[in-house]
This record gives structure tokens, C-alpha cells and sequence, in this order.
């Protein structure tokens, strides 16, 4: 009788032990904000805006104005940033129209910066393109693995430095021997990104954010059906950085400019369609002779047309990391062929002109261009 109340009582007792054992497990998991923000993760990240952006908003208050507004934007993206990485530590893991929900507010911060380059031209133009296109590093966040058409997070910080960083060099050149404050922000902007956030990531998420495999859901997209007898919706706004869209194939999508030339020459159909010209339409044949160029006068048009008003033709290779093409005009046989995968190509108000790229290269930007075609492989 003893031995069996003796039993009764030590299960019990082993009841009671588990209740607030389970307890504490409930408050010491990681979806506790108090938890999450002394998370070594989200510590570092502290740490990385408060050595590196802390430098980028010193010398953006030396200089104030549209330099001072974009750096604003810039730590605000940052903040942006910490405060989803928390949020990752308490959400479940979304699909790919949750998660461009989620990413919303991050999204939002990089077209406000994007938006101060359009319009009017800035005499700090350069700055604010550097600012703006730097911020797309801020979307190695959105990797969620290697089918999802981005490169790796640490890959990714790199290759959207490169982007920013033509402008950036701008305004080291610009300003190198004007003003050390712009020469002190353009630096401290680079080092935000390399190494800042480069090593931050390669510290805490070299694979991708990790999500809560038992935190909450994240709130899926709303509803993009309009109720019955609902006005017209309005057009949509520009492009957004983070798309719940799947990428289309490139071989699926319908082939547009050069592509679509070079499309029509391999289909063997390149005659079709075109009238046959007979003796007397030949210029030799013609007694009318209108239309006909002397040397004199073709020359003047090739010499005008090389020159743009912009400025001189360039095409060169800038610190050994990018290729400019600036300013070609009615030129059909620009050839990049000294070229690795290491250097990109910036190509700018280039008018009716072919460029072939004969080698790989890590990205090619076409800017204020009419009628360029651009061959690569």
C-alpha cells in the first residue's frame, strides 16, 4: 500500500516540475522582443550603424542640403532593415507575395531615395545616385535560396556596391581637391557597404535570412480585386525593388531592340518581305540624281556626328573595374573584347550605335541612351 502511494506521489511531483519548466521555455524563446534585440545578430547590426553610418551622417551634416536629406534616407533604410531582422526572429517563413508584403516598408525607404534623382537635375546628382543605387545591397534580405534568381546575400552586397560606386568615384574625383567633406562622405558611404554590411552579413547570414520555424505568419498580401461596380484603378506605380511575381524566362519573353534583330537574322527569314529593286531604281540608273551625297558634305556629317554635344566620345576602361561609353554616335562597330567577369560596363548617351561586348562581365548599365544595341554574351 506504501509502495503504491509512494508512486502516486513521485508522479505528481514529476507534474508539477514540468509546469513551470514549460513556463520558462515559453519565455525564454526567441520571440520575446527583449530576447530578439540582444540577439548577437541584431548587436552587430547595432554595432554596424554605429561605426559606419554614424561616419556617413557626420559628413553629410558638414555638407547639409540634398546630401544631408539622402543620407537621412540611407540610415532610415538601415533602421528599416534591423527592425525586419527582429521581426524574421518572431515570423514564419512567407511565400513570395507575403514576402514582398513583408519587405513593403524596406521597399518604400529605397524609392523615396530613388525618386530624389529624377526631376530637376541636382548639382549633387552624383551623390544622390550614389546614395540611391547603394541601397539596393539592403535586399540581400529577400534571398531565400538559390532557385530565387538571386545571388548569394554576401555576393549580392558586392555587386550592388559596383553599381553605386561609378557615381561614387564621381564625386571623389569631383570633389578631391575642392572639399574633404565630400571626399569624407563618399568614403565613409563605401565603407558602409564594404566592409560594413559585407562582413556583417558574412558573420550572421551568409545563406539567407533564417526564419522562426514557430513564430507567427506573416500577413499576406491584400486583395488586388476592386468590389463590384468600382471605378477604374489608377495606373500602377514604378517597379518595385522586391516583386511577388516570378521572373519570366528570358527565352519565353517576347525579343525587343537588337535582340529582336539579331532573332530575325537566326530564323533565316531576314529577306522576307522585301521588294525587289529593279534597273531603273538603282541611283546609277536615275536621272532625277536627288538624294546623292558628295564626299564633301559626308564628311562634315561624320566628323559632327562622332561629337556630341555632351562632350567628347569615350570608351575605356576606368580603374581597371569599369568599362565607359559615352557619347557614340552613329557608330556600329564599338568592340569591348579585353573584358572579365569582374568589371561592369556603363554605357551613356549613346545614340544609334552598336556595342559588342565579347567576353562576361558582371553587370551592363544603359543610361540615356536612343537606339543603342548592346551585343553580349
Amino acid at each position: 500500500m506504501e509502495g503504491k502511494l509512494i508512486e502516486r506521489l513521485e508522479a505528481a511531483v514529476a507534474r508539477l516540475e514540468a509546469l513551470p519548466a514549460a513556463g520558462v521555455s515559453s519565455r525564454v524563446l526567441p520571440d520575446s522582443g527583449v530576447e530578439v534585440a540582444s540577439d548577437p545578430s541584431i548587436v552587430a547590426f547595432d554595432d554596424l550603424m554605429a561605426q559606419y553610418a554614424a561616419r556617413v551622417s557626420a559628413a553629410a551634416e558638414k555638407i547639409g542640403g540634398q546630401v544631408l536629406d539622402v543620407t537621412k534616407i540611407v540610415v532610415e533604410a538601415f533602421s528599416v532593415q534591423k527592425k525586419l531582422l527582429i521581426e524574421i526572429k518572431q515570423t514564419q517563413k512567407p511565400d513570395m507575395a507575403g514576402l514582398a508584403e513583408f519587405l513593403k516598408s524596406l521597399n518604400e525607404v529605397i524609392m523615396k531615395a530613388n525618386a530624389m534623382t529624377e526631376g530637376r537635375r541636382s548639382d549633387f546628382l552624383n551623390h544622390l545616385k550614389s546614395a540611391g543605387d547603394s541601397l539596393s545591397a539592403l535586399a540581400w534580405i529577400a534571398y531565400t535560396g538559390k532557385d530565387c534568381g538571386m545571388s548569394m546575400p554576401i555576393a549580392h552586397v558586392e555587386e550592388s556596391w559596383q553599381m553605386a560606386e561609378f557615381y561614387n568615384n564621381k564625386v571623389l574625383v569631383e570633389y578631391r581637391n575642392k572639399d574633404p567633406n565630400h571626399v569624407e562622405w563618399a568614403k565613409a558611404l563605401k565603407e558602409l557597404y564594404l566592409p560594413g554590411l559585407r562582413d556583417y552579413v558574412k558573420s550572421h547570414y551568409p545563406l539567407g535570412p533564417v526564419w522562426s520555424a514557430s513564430g507567427k505568419k506573416a500577413s499576406s498580401a491584400p486583395s488586388k480585386a476592386p468590389p463590384p461596380g468600382a471605378p477604374a484603378a489608377p495606373l500602377p506605380p514604378p517597379a518595385s525593388l522586391f516583386s511577388s511575381e516570378p521572373s519570366q524566362p528570358s527565352s519565353s519573353r517576347p525579343k525587343q531592340g537588337m535582340a529582336a534583330v539579331f532573332q530575325e537574322i537566326g530564323t533565316g527569314n531576314v529577306t522576307l518581305g522585301l521588294k525587289k529593286v529593279t534597273a531603273d531604281m538603282k541611283t546609277k540608273n536615275r536621272t532625277d540624281r536627288t538624294g546623292i551625297v558628295s564626299a564633301g558634305e559626308k564628311e562634315t556629317r561624320s566628323s559632327s556626328s562622332s561629337f556630341s554635344k555632351a562632350g567628347p566620345p569615350k570608351l575605356e576602361l576606368q580603374m581597371g573595374r569599369k568599362w565607359v561609353v559615352e557619347n557614340q554616335i552613329g557608330r556600329k562597330n564599338l568592340v569591348i573584347d579585353d573584358c572579365d567577369a569582374k568589371q561592369s560596363v556603363y554605357v551613356f548617351g549613346c545614340k544609334d550605335s552598336v556595342l559588342q561586348i565579347q567576353g562576361k562581365v558582371n553587370n551592363i548599365t544603359i543610361d540615356k541612351c536612343t537606339k543603342m544595341g548592346v551585343v553580349f554574351k
